[in-house]
């Protein structure tokens, strides 16, 4: 999840996968390279019907005495995708006038998940820097047949985000999701409680800091180690 522009200097790439050095790599992932996305926003004109898609917002936001540019920090156009990065505290203002304006209509969220970008470039600003976890939403217009995304940062040390399950119902086993598995607090959730890991579960397993861990797997006659065994981790 997430999106931006890519760029293509050495500096900016990325080599291997999950962080694997050495010889112990044995999926010939090692090898990979890859581009890390630009965080900057895109120039307009994004294309297709992603500037409408801003100018309603836009509008809609003026009607309530809003700039854009205090609930929307940039906007990123990337492989034919739309993504708003919006501030927490306008998150879901940002969302009923997506779900409710007559020309916007984005009646479905269809998701709500997290992304950690430990280590990677968020900007040049210090907050951008340290907001690594960020909250992706994406939305889907059935009435006009579009979709868009929505970004939200925040740090590990306060990650609060005002939950959007008034604006979108379907948000709340979404948001329970990406607390349990990322520790982002939906403030203002009915109900935020674990549903994968057991309540009494420490630490949330898909930020990227949390420890492999994992136990042995029994075949007939074989046995596979745990994932933090099989290879040489930075």
């Amino acid at each position: 999840m997430g999106s931006g522009t890519q760029v293509s200097t050495d500096d900016a790439a990325q080599k291997g996968m999950f962080g694997v050095s050495g010889s112990g790599d044995t999926s010939g992932f090692g090898g990979l390279v890859r581009n890390v996305a630009d965080p900057r926003s895109t120039p307009r004109p994004y294309g297709g019907y992603f500037d409408e898609v801003a100018d309603l917002l836009g509008e809609g936001l003026a009607k309530a005495d809003v700039g854009f540019e205090e609930a929307v920090t940039r906007v990123v156009v990337d492989r034919g995708e739309l993504t708003l990065h919006v501030r927490r505290e306008r998150i879901v203002e940002v969302c009923r006038l997506l779900r409710d304006d007559e020309g916007l209509r984005f009646e479905l969220c269809s998701s709500v998940s997290a992304v950690d970008y430990l280590d990677a470039p968020q900007g040049n600003d210090a907050d951008e820097q340290a907001a690594r976890l960020h909250v992706v939403y994406h939305l889907t217009s059935m009435t006009f047949r579009r979709r868009i995304r929505l970004e939200v940062a925040v740090s590990v040390e306060d990650p609060h985000v005002p939950s959007v399950t008034s604006v979108y119902p379907t948000a709340d086993w979404q948001e329970r999701e990406t607390w349990d598995m990322f520790g982002v607090l939906f403030d203002g959730h009915p109900g935020l409680t674990r549903i994968l890991m057991p309540d009494d579960w420490d630490g949330h397993p898909q930020r990227k800091d949390y420890p492999l861990g994992g136990v042995p797997v029994e075949y007939k006659g074989a046995e596979i180690p745990p994932p933090d065994t099989r290879r040489a981790y930075r």
